[in-house]
């Protein structure tokens, strides 16, 4: 007999709050729900969207419906109602997974990003971990990054289609009603009309210009709604954009002014750096060494100087982003294996150990290979080099990977439904292993990795996610697979052809 699997974790956050006087909680998304639970404990503390109880006659019946989000953009698949887990209105997963989320330092907010509608959702994480929905914002295009920036008050999100947007955090409502009205009042039509032309030549160029201007009335009110809500488009890639970073540096030693960037990568092995805002149309520089996309970027918190990057390539690229130095090429795969095409999924800096002497602390560059169960482990040296040394060997394939500072220990979230290794074929039997713990242990040269077995983490495991039928045909389990591991399609297979 066929057994239900549960959705793994595609992204987890650690969020750290003991200097608001709070639990510490583990925040994570797995299929279309977000989790929330005890760091210390594991317990589930809240999750959203909230099932809808089919026995409570208040509730609305499991029925199909075909919602949109204030209004904007095309009606959604049909999907199953849902309530949602803040204000307990009926909502509607329209979306099947949540692939991009972040939390606020101050650890009061928690952004993410649904796939099919495009949607922008900001949460209040509760003292008791409950997950409160503040404002959902639908932007133009799929986003494939998000960033918190100017003191987590605004979003960065870029898209597919290389476009770099900010939005504040929590939205101005009053901009929203006088951009609406605005836009609604402006029409084009030509001053001139027929009392003021007279020959016949100057009466047909009119006739003309107002089928034109007719046409563009046509054309416009046809069109998708415009986003209605405080926004600003910051940067355009004339390529696919995959990943953003918001750094800021001291303009020099003797102050404390800092000066923004953003830096952004592309399918087509670009780096660019940028002004931040309100300059944003300014690039400082570009950081070109990589042959292959660049799926990820990662600028230590504790060294905002250097950028470690890596894509399709082989090897990661350790950057002086400034002056578009490359520090260091390190290799991701054996020399025997070069001709193997990987892809970085991830890049996670972390520091581990006593968080009040940051001397003492062990400073590693965590990477994450799609289809790969070992978790590469590298130490950054005080001159920007990496250190290799040993991977962190899962029990499955690594998605995300977060981390408890002050317990010196790592969180990873690993796929259980597919086999350790594979992107494409499925376990027999689906384990209920959800998320790992590791503690690194410095040795004389080395750092040697222990699985740690709390009782955070089993209660995590035990209580599981949404299941996924045993019963799904192979068309449904390669749309699942493609939409967790899809990196491998940024590949330039003919080169002659994409360029």
């Amino acid at each position: 007999m066929a057994v239900n699997s549960h959705h793994p974790f595609q992204r987890v956050q650690f969020v750290d709050r003991q200097h608001a006087g709070h639990q510490n909680v583990i925040v994570a998304s797995a299929g279309s729900k977000l989790y929330s639970y005890a760091a210390e404990t594991g317990q589930r503390l809240a999750s959203w969207p909230q099932d809808v109880d089919h026995n409570d006659a208040a509730a609305p019946t499991a029925m199909d419906v075909e919602p949109s989000v204030d209004g904007q953009g095309p009606p959604e698949k049909k999907r199953k109602v849902s309530m949602d887990g803040g204000s307990g209105k009926p909502t509607s997963a329209s979306w099947s997974s949540i692939p991009l989320l972040v939390t606020s330092t101050n650890g009061r907010y928690v952004v993410a990003m649904t796939v099919e509608d495009k949607c922008i959702r900001v949460f209040r994480l509760g003292e008791d971990g409950s997950l409160e929905q503040l404002s959902e914002r639908v932007m133009p295009k799929r986003g494939c990054a998000l960033s918190l920036a100017n003191n987590d008050s605004i979003i960065l999100c870029g898209d597919k289609f290389g476009d770099v947007y900010s939005l504040p955090l929590i939205p101005n409502e009053a901009y929203v009603a006088s951009k609406a009205t605005s836009r609604q009042s402006k029409k084009c039509w030509p001053a001139a009309t027929a009392l003021t032309v007279h020959t016949k030549g100057n009466l047909a160029s009119l006739e003309q210009q107002k089928r034109q201007y007719e046409a563009k009335i046509k054309k416009t009110s046809e069109e998708k709604p415009s986003l209605n809500f405080e926004h600003q488009l910051l940067i355009g890639h004339v390529s696919l954009l995959t990943d953003l970073a918001f750094v800021s540096l001291p303009v020099d030693s003797s102050t404390s002014k800092k000066r923004t960037f953003i830096l952004t990568a592309d399918r087509d092995e670009h780096i660019r750096v940028s002004r931040g805002p309100p300059q944003t149309h300014v690039i400082e520089n570009y950081c070109l060494g990589h042959t292959s996309f660049v799926s990820s970027l990662c600028v230590p918190t504790w060294a905002p100087e250097y950028l470690i990057s890596g894509g399709g390539d082989n090897h990661l690229l350790v950057w002086k982003w400034a002056e578009s130095r490359v520090l260091q090429k390190v290799p991701l795969v054996d020399e025997a294996s070069e001709s193997t095409d990987i892809a970085v999924r991830g890049i996670w800096a972390t520091s581990l150990g006593n968080t009040e002497n940051p001397s003492g602390a062990l400073r590693l560059i965590l990477v994450g290979i799609e289809g790969s169960s070992k978790l590469q482990c590298f130490a950054l040296e005080s001159n920007g080099t990496l250190k290799v040394q040993k991977p962190v060997s899962t029990s499955g394939n690594v998605l995300d990977v977060t981390s408890n500072a002050q317990e010196s220990t790592i969180f990873v979230s690993v796929d259980n439904v597919r086999e350790a290794g594979s992107t494409q074929e499925w376990r027999s039997s689906p384990t209920t292993t959800l998320i790992e713990a590791y503690r690194a242990t410095p040795e004389t040269d080395d750092l040697v990795w222990e699985s740690v077995a709390e009782s955070t983490v089993g209660t995590i495991n035990a209580s599981g996610t949404s299941e996924i039928p045993a019963s799904i045909d192979a068309k449904q389990r390669k749309e699942m697979n493609d939409s967790l591991y899809g990196l491998g399609n940024m590949r330039k297979r003919y080169m002659g052809e994409d360029d």
